[in-house]
């Protein structure tokens, strides 16, 4: 068997004088897609189409379910939460602060806008003893579970 030379870069020495070529269509198609955002969706680049989301942590015990969304910004009034039987329901808004200064160029990627949030529940909880707390821009929920809930064993038969 014959000994060859291993040459892991070899292949691209081809494509050294093209190097910049895939990066610029890139940056072509992401001037194309921003242009066309921008025409959807006038005033915010179309950041207003994609919806803020926040994001959440769930955490289940035994006796109950613990639930924090991260919403900074906001004041606990802006926010509204319903608990259903499988689910909770998180609403708000978070509102432009208008200037009257002007500053020149002003760059934001802030959110803006309404939000909402639906977190399906994984068993049944006690509705009226849900505890809300907004801290810091974390909202924490404490949602008991039912009493058959907490007590709800299954016995599993191994075969």
């Amino acid at each position: 068997m014959a000994i060859t030379r291993w040459e892991p870069f070899h292949e691209l020495e081809r494509w050294e004088p093209l190097a910049w070529e895939p990066i610029r269509e890139i940056e072509r198609m992401q001037r194309q897609m921003n242009r066309m955002m921008e025409r959807l969706f006038p005033g915010d680049g179309g950041r207003g189409a994609l919806a803020y989301v926040p994001s959440a942590e769930l955490e289940e015990t035994d006796k109950e379910i613990l639930l924090k969304l991260e919403i900074p910004g906001m004041e606990a009034k802006d926010l509204d939460i319903e608990v259903e039987e499988g689910s909770v329901t998180i609403r708000g808004e978070r509102k432009t602060e208008t200037k009257t200064e002007e500053k020149g160029l002003v760059r934001s990627e802030f959110h803006y806008g309404k939000f909402e949030r639906v977190i399906p529940l994984p068993t049944r909880v006690q509705h009226e003893n849900v505890k809300a707390e907004y801290k810091n821009g974390i909202l924490s929920l404490t949602l008991p579970k039912t009493e058959e809930e907490q007590r709800k064993v299954v016995k599993v038969n191994i075969e």
